[in-house]
Formats: structure tokens, sequence, C-alpha cells
């Protein structure tokens, strides 16, 4: 039984759920907060997100699983790309823990 690399689990932490916000239980990443620069903030995100996948695929993970990762990336970036909405969006979405969340499922059990 495989699990997830560390430095994926990192990096999806740094990414989405590293910041505490105050006065709240709710966490942020650096993807939430690039996303508020105009213009190159998702696309910035869009590409370390990327990286996941990239490992995921070099991993021997299945075409439908790496479609979903990129599905979850896309929605994040897409939507991401809506001023003021999409930032909040952003923060929420968590696109790279659903996909370590994807990817540790896989690799504890590559039947399912």
């Amino acid at each position: 039984m495989a699990s997830t690399p560390k430095d994926l689990q990192r990096l999806a932490h740094l990414m989405d759920a590293s910041i505490p916000v105050p006065f709240t239980h709710k966490r942020i990443g650096i993807d939430g907060i690039l996303g508020i620069i105009p213009g190159i903030g998702d696309g910035i995100g869009a590409l370390l997100s990327t990286y996941i996948i990239a490992r995921a695929a070099r991993m021997g993970v299945p075409r439908v699983l790496l479609l979903r990762m990129a599905a979850n990336v896309g929605i994040d970036t897409l939507v991401g790309t809506i001023p003021l909405v999409g930032d909040l969006f952003d923060m929420a979405w968590k696109s790279n823990l659903r996909n370590m969340q994807l990817l540790d499922r896989h690799l504890r059990d590559p039947e399912q």
C-alpha cells in the first residue's frame, strides 16, 4: 500500500490551507492569495497545481483520475477569474487538497 509523497502533501497544504483566517476556524493557502492578483494570479496558481497532476501522471495514475484532477484545477482557475466572487470561491474550493485526496485514495486501493 503506497501513500502520497510528503512533498506533494506539503505543496497541497501550502496552496490551500497553510494560512489561518483570524477569528475563524478556516484556513486558506497561497492559491487564494495569488488569485487576488489581477490577470496573472490564477494562472500562477494553476501552474503550481499542475505540478501535482504531472507527478501523479509519472506515478502511473490512470488517465480518468488525471482528468478529474485537471477538472478540479480547471474549475478553480476558471471561476477564480471572476472578480471577488471568484476569489472567495478559490479560497473555498481547495482543488489541491481535493486532488491529494483522489491521489491518496488511488494509491491505497488502485482497483477502486
